[in-house]
């Protein structure tokens, strides 16, 4: 930390690129020394950089500057509890946190119980952010922050305009995102109208009209002009700091997130019934490891989103975390950085593949069925537009190399410790240039919290199961 840093207000000690970012933030907002100036902040860091950690020390220390009271964050509905957790574990001052949840009438409710004590702050998913943007402009946040920006590229939509509309009424902004913006030159005008309108204007004709030529048939494709780069890339950087995973010199070689989601509460009831029916059904017969994970399986399967009937029927009842994990991959391609999804089930394996097809993202799989394994290796290792890769835990775990990917996420979990080791080492090899971020998507309340407990921690999972049974408790809460 340099003469003029200020201390961050957080728990735990930020590593060097928090502090770099968060100083550059203070500089903007004129809280130390600096010859530029800017209401509005771009924080351009990849997954697994600390972008929430950064923005949590940002907000704290205008808070404590008597600069901010009130804080709005939009983000994707996936990242709700992600900032509420982080802001708990982290803020070193106070704070009421209200995230806004259920009907519109349930948050707009919300909105109107808000305690005045702390720092207080408001988080909201962009799809209902806009349609309560009467009831957020009341609140009157002192500082608006956009968590994975690249969801207000477009600034023709109903969620763009809101933002914008947040950002005009506020005296402060934070634009947060992990994409290499200066790749898509074009998508830059509704973020930067967003965090700072001074930079390209309001209008994005005329941002068009300065910075591309009109190509193609018809005259409608923007071709970014070169003679323009200079002019664009210092304007964009005046109010921004990048930083990538691979400049992270001081991050750790390995850095692991628990997602907890929430599983809708048609799901979430029909699993207690199941978790109910599953612990009687033990007391009728031998409490064996063998018995006690078959009853596991059926209760896995359901945090993934399908149930399975005694005649192998299957049927979707949960959509949790194929939407989860739709968000993680949205701003995986948006950075453009390649990732891998491990899941252990089949139902799973064919909704992630529905929804790659769905999206028409590149992918390559191995699975059950799948023959020419090298083939899709060579594809994700090698072709630019192949950004996913989808493996079965047990069928993927073995024998290849992955590290076109920093990024694994664990959809589901396999019960076997060596498979989960296995998985995990398919990123993390000698070739891999850069630190690796594994993504466990947990599903709250559910075995999925024991099982990824067990595999972290080296722990029999069918002995502790059977030995929670025999000490009277119910082994799958």
């Amino acid at each position: 930390m340099d003469a003029n840093s200020l201390p961050m207000p957080v728990k735990g000690r930020p590593f060097a690129h928090q502090q770099n970012a968060f100083d550059f933030a203070c500089q903007l907002f004129g809280l130390t020394p600096s010859a530029i100036r800017s209401n509005g902040v771009a924080i351009l860091a990849e997954m697994g950089c600390g972008k929430t950690f950064i923005t949590i020390g940002i907000m704290g220390i205008m808070y404590q500057f008597g600069l901010v009271n009130r804080v709005l964050i939009c983000a994707p509905l996936s990242l709700l509890g992600v900032w509420q957790e982080e802001i708990e574990k982290f803020a070193d001052y106070p704070a009421t946190i209200t995230v806004l949840k259920g009907s519109s009438a349930k948050k707009k409710g919300q909105l109107l119980q808000i305690k005045n004590e702390g720092l207080q702050i408001v988080i909201v998913n962009y799809e209902s952010a806009w349609r309560l943007e009467k009831e957020l402009l009341k609140f009157h946040a002192d500082m608006v922050c956009a968590d994975e920006a690249h969801k207000i590229k477009e600034g023709r939509t109903a969620q763009s305009k809101a933002m914008h509309k947040f950002s005009d009424n506020a005296k402060y902004r934070c634009l947060l995102t992990g994409t290499l913006i200066t790749n898509k030159e074009i998508d830059v005008h509704s973020q930067y109208r967003f965090v700072n309108k001074e930079i390209f204007g309001t209008s994005f004709y005329q941002f068009r009209n300065r910075y591309f030529d009109m190509m193609g048939y018809g005259n409608h494709i923007p071709v970014f002009r070169e003679s323009m780069r200079e002019d664009f890339l210092r304007r964009l950087h005046s109010v921004a700091f990048r930083v990538t995973k691979s400049e992270c010199l001081d991050l750790p070689e390995i850095i692991e997130e628990v997602r907890k989601i929430e599983l809708e509460p048609k799901a979430m009831k029909l699993y207690k019934e199941l978790e109910k029916e599953s612990y009687a059904e033990l007391g009728e017969s031998e409490v064996s490891a063998p018995n006690i994970l078959t009853k596991l399986l059926r209760l896995s399967q359901v945090t993934g989103g399908h149930l399975t009937d005694d005649e192998k029927n299957t049927t979707l009842v949960s959509k949790a975390k194929i939407d989860y994990l739709e968000d993680i991959i949205d701003s995986s391609v948006a950075e453009g950085k390649k990732i891998v999804v491990m899941a252990r089930f089949v139902p799973e394996l064919d909704d992630i593949e529905a929804m790659l097809v769905k999206k028409k993202i590149g992918y390559a799989v191995i699975r059950g069925g799948v023959k020419d394994r090298d083939e899709e290796i060579h594809r994700f290792q090698n072709e630019d537009n192949c950004m996913v890769f989808v493996g079965n835990i047990a069928a993927a775990g073995l024998g290849i190399t992955l590290t076109a990917a920093s990024t694994m996420v664990f959809y589901s979990l396999d019960y076997s410790m060596s498979n989960f080791e296995q998985a995990k080492a398919r990123i993390h090899r000698v070739s891999q240039k850069e630190n690796c971020l594994y993504i466990y998507l947990v599903a709250k309340g559910t075995v999925d919290v024991k099982v990824l407990s067990a595999l972290r921690n080296k722990v029999n999972l069918a002995k502790m199961l059977v030995d929670d049974y025999r000490n009277g408790n119910n082994p799958f809460e």
